[in-house]
């Protein structure tokens, strides 16, 4: 089983060899592709060291999967090629995600979007992903109909850029500027790109990917994406209203019993989710459960994972995982 991991000396490509280890995910060979500066840099993976070759040479290959972390440009380019020699792409960019002959996974959720002609597969946004994960059974019992949501963005989804202005600023030396301010002691409540509505691309990601992935187009969303100096996860608070009545009870089962969730809600011993304690681990956490007095059949909650596994590498593997299940 040939696998390639394409843009494999970034963030999230780093973290993808992690995780590939710490799964023990069952390649027979490991291919590790990056831009052309890259060639013949060593990666390491399950103590063995891979060296960088070319995208085009990955090509060559003939990968049985190919996971890319590479950028959407690159996506758009490649992916198509990859796919031509028989090799199924799983993409983590944005280039993919809304092509309407193209599945949009979480591996929790909707595997069954993935058909055997899919020689693409996307991977969703990482606030799009914790969020439909902590709400999907919730979904399936009461019928979402509307969700207000609120980020609040590690400068790790950024990228390694970021997290550089982040502590230059924190240590006061000189360094890019990625932000078009300071982010250190500060939230900038911008993610992504301004379009003619007013909203940002990220926060038009959740309203467009939540009804894909959930293939459900009557949910509407309304979402405020917020950059702050954070490394360890992506936070959110969500306001979701239900189009069925339920007691609270329900809920909190419910989410105890959804498959990669961790419920963290003791608001006597303050035990709720925060990204400190995110960091490097694959479930989302949700706590501040509560009830809304304000609306009828909504609920308030706070989730967190860290954007880096879970919000990208380790929902692209577990993705691989499934569609080797199938072989």
């Amino acid at each position: 089983m040939k696998l390639a991991i394409i843009g494999a000396t970034g963030m999230v490509g780093n973290v993808m060899l992690k995780v590939l280890e710490e799964r023990d995910f069952p390649y027979t060979e490991l291919i590790v592709a990056a831009s052309p500066n890259s060639v013949g840099k060593a990666l390491y993976c399950k103590g063995q060291a891979h060296h960088c070759i070319t995208v085009e040479d990955a090509i060559a290959a003939k990968p049985d999967i190919a996971i890319f972390s590479a950028g959407g440009s690159s996506s758009k380019k490649y992916a198509p090629l990859f796919a031509e020699v028989g090799c199924v792409v799983i993409d983590n960019s944005s280039a993919w995600r809304m092509d309407e002959n193209v599945p949009l996974v979480v591996p929790e959720i909707n595997m069954d979007a993935i058909l055997p002609q899919h020689k693409i597969i996307a991977n969703p946004n990482c606030s799009t992903i914790q969020m439909v994960v902590a709400l999907a059974q919730l979904h399936k019992k009461f019928e979402l109909s509307r969700l207000i949501v609120s980020t609040y963005q590690s400068v790790t989804g950024t990228g390694v850029k970021a997290v550089e202005q982040l502590f230059a600023e924190r240590e006061g030396r000189e360094a890019s500027m990625v932000y078009p301010h300071p982010i250190d002691l500060n939230c900038l409540p911008h993610g992504g790109d301004f379009e003619a509505n007013g909203y940002t691309s990220e926060e038009m990601k959740l309203y467009n990917e939540t009804r894909k992935i959930y293939n459900d187009y009557t949910i509407e969303t309304t979402a405020t994406v917020v950059r702050v100096p954070v490394v360890g996860g992506h936070s959110m608070s969500v306001n979701a209203y239900f189009s069925k009545q339920f007691e609270m009870k329900e809920v909190m089962e419910t989410l105890a019993n959804t498959p990669g969730v961790v419920v963290q809600d003791n608001p006597a011993k303050f035990e709720y989710p925060m990204p400190r304690y995110s960091e490097h681990k694959d479930p989302v956490f949700v706590g501040r459960v509560r009830q809304d007095f304000s609306y009828p059949n909504s609920i308030n909650l706070w989730i967190v994972a860290d954007n880096l596994r879970k919000g990208a590498a380790t929902n692209a593997i577990q993705i691989a995982e499934e569609l080797l299940k199938r072989a």
